[in-house]
């Protein structure tokens, strides 16, 4: 199936699993239906199975958005008890359209209690209260981890997929690779058609040289190996370590979250020389997460006040690294937030963590390989044979599912029946039933006139001046966020006269602050911290910073 085909079927409203082998582009075809559906101001539910994989996509993890944690299961009287968390009752409320990517590394039981919670809340029978539900995934790559001696088993074996009326949505062209060989190769793995045709290309890469690339990332399965190899190389290098500490704010717990799953560490240690990977997308920037390059100097950023990292990638090109943010949105409200330079060292990282980049190259140890995908997920991370330098493979290496492998038939039977029917269709039959289903799920103008955006909510309470303590209280969240909108405000240029909550610092430690920030030529406010000491709080810091000239 073709991209601009699945994407007409996820306009049609109906529930999808969309698939197809890495490189085919399902997480582009999601992307593009998700900035329609806000476009058009429908809510969204964004998920992942894992913390990494909902960074990638900018939503939080599936269990997060549920309520339903790490648990295994939950009785009704536990899924009752979720009614008394607000946020979670308005969150299913308002959406429309719910996103699950990476559904092989989701566990079967884990899916039908998400339908559970969906259909409490929604008041609805219909699998997941009624909602839209579109899965995203491939089954060839990393499954749900195994508990003990119990195996784990795929998604497609809940009781609620059957009940979905999933239309599968197979994507079968190629937008990663550059060369036919490793093609072939990643798809004879998918094929469990691994002889010597498929090894001997790999053999022709054991620990050969990449032309050009003097240091590749290297992929190791085990944590111990990778974070092994990174400090012994930073430590290496000469001179000190340059240290970029992230920046967050919002709710604790989910701004915990985002660290915990965000690719880029909380402490990024770099050196001069050091090599590095991207691990985020920033298409103006020129680089997108999984692009590999050095550290070859630091330059002074007065937006930033601190010397940034330049990077020099694979092609050659120089980028100034400077800080991205990660955030957990909701309502158009920015719950969590945190910010960092969008890089971690790279001589070396884990298979899991590499799931969803795209490698300029990579040297590949798969000597320890302990899952089945493993390979394939490592493999098919660079984009040509050329690219790849082989350290050692074991026999579990390029091993498939076989339950996968029969179910991989039916999903492409499934998905050339959908796209013989999509064929069928009419063309004002189709657009019918793209504004039909939107007319359901998006808010009237009625609706949008009614609802202000966060931002004016506080800006609101701010003209009647109340106090932050007041406004906090009122809207259900926290001073730091309250403190958030206002600097958004300021920066919007869209800010009130905010005079009246300077009261809330003494004007003789107000003062003190000033001077502070003055002396650290800096808006940051670690630095301030250090001058001052711990008699004066980052809240405060942050409250006082509104008033800086």
């Amino acid at each position: 199936m073709k991209q601009n085909e699945a994407l007409d079927i996820l306009k049609m409203g109906v529930n999808v699993f969309l698939t197809g082998p890495a490189g085919s582009g399902k997480t582009y075809v999601l992307n593009d239906y998700v900035n329609f559906l806000k476009s058009k101001n429908v809510e969204v539910g964004i998920t992942a199975s894992t913390g990494i994989a909902a960074t990638h996509i900018g939503g939080m993890t599936i269990h997060s958005w549920a309520g339903i944690g790490i648990k295994d299961s939950m009785s009704n009287s536990e899924i009752r008890d979720l009614f008394k968390k607000k946020h979670l009752g308005g969150r299913f409320k308002r959406t429309k359209v719910l996103v699950i990517d990476e559904v092989s590394m989701l566990h079967h039981f884990r899916l039908d209690m998400v339908d559970r919670v969906c259909k409490m809340f929604k008041e609805n029978s219909a699998p997941f209260g009624g909602m839209q539900v579109i899965l995203v995934g491939d089954f060839f790559q990393l499954p749900p981890i195994s508990r003990g001696s119990e195996k784990a088993h795929f998604v497609h074996r809940s009781d609620v997929w059957s009940a979905m009326g999933l239309k599968v949505c197979y994507l079968d062209e190629q937008y990663r690779y550059e060369d036919d060989m490793l093609l072939n190769l990643l798809n004879n793995i998918r094929a469990n058609n691994t002889g010597e045709h498929t090894l001997e290309p790999l053999r022709a890469r054991y620990k050969k040289n990449i032309k050009g690339v003097p240091m590749p990332t290297k992929l190791y399965t085990h944590n111990m190996d990778v974070d092994a190899i990174n400090e012994r190389e930073l430590d290496k290098l000469p001179g000190n370590n340059k240290i970029y500490e992230m920046r967050s704010h919002g709710n604790r717990a989910l701004v915990d979250t985002l660290k915990r799953s965000c690719l880029a560490p909380e402490y990024l240690y770099l050196k001069k020389n050091a090599v590095v990977i991207f691990v985020k997308n920033n298409f103006e920037k020129g680089y997108v997460n999984g692009t590999l390059g050095k550290v070859i100097d630091f330059e002074f950023s007065e937006k930033y006040g601190d010397k940034l990292p330049i990077v020099e990638i694979t092609k050659g090109e120089k980028i100034l690294a400077s800080p991205e943010s990660w955030r957990i949105e909701e309502e158009g409200k920015t719950k969590a937030e945190i910010s960092q330079i969008p890089l971690r060292l790279a001589w070396a990282i884990t298979v899991h963590k590499s799931q969803g980049m795209s490698l300029d190259a990579a040297e590949i140890d798969l000597s320890k390989a302990f899952v089945e995908g493993q390979g394939y997920v490592a493999l098919s991370r660079v984009r040509t044979l050329s690219g790849l330098r082989l350290m050692g493979l074991n026999d579990m290496a390029l091993k498939v599912n076989e339950e996968v492998l029969e179910f991989d038939k039916e999903l492409i039977r499934d998905s050339k029946k959908v796209t013989k029917e999509l064929k069928d269709f009419a063309k004002d039959t189709k657009a019918k039933k793209h504004e039909e289903f939107l007319a359901s799920i998006a808010p009237t103008q009625a609706d949008m006139e009614e609802k202000l955006s966060t931002y004016e909510r506080t800006k609101l309470l701010l003209e009647q001046e109340f106090s932050i303590d007041e406004i906090a209280k009122k809207r259900e969240m926290t001073k730091g966020t309250v403190v958030g909108h206002i600097e958004k405000l300021i920066e919007l240029e869209q800010c009130p006269n905010i005079n009246h909550i300077k009261k809330a610092i003494e004007e003789e430690r107000l003062e003190k602050i000033k001077k502070a920030f003055k002396k650290s030529g800096d808006t940051k406010l670690s630095p301030v911290r250090n001058i001052l000491g711990n008699s004066f709080s980052f809240d405060e810091l942050r409250l006082a910073r509104l008033f800086l000239d």
